[in-house]
């Protein structure tokens, strides 16, 4: 992870953000300090996830809806 003092970073920001596309992560930092992670679009979402609640998750579930689901007790 390429590593950016602050004012580095505001004055190149458009590098920064190349950067983030095509090599991953860049760390900022403020007095030596890590204070921010700038990622690329594609990484933010891969983390974030979907954005869909769990109940949304289990819905789209191709045993959504069936009745006669039985579940085991694993001992």
């Amino acid at each position: 992870m390429h590593v950016w003092q602050m004012q580095e970073a505001k004055a190149r920001l458009s590098e920064v953000v190349k950067c983030a596309e095509s090599e991953g992560p860049q760390d900022i930092t403020l007095h030596g300090q890590s204070v921010a992670v700038l990622v690329s679009r594609s990484m933010f979402e891969r983390l974030s996830g979907s954005g869909h609640s769990l109940v949304e998750f289990m819905r789209q579930s191709p045993l959504y809806g069936l009745e006669d689901i039985e579940a085991e007790n694993a001992r």
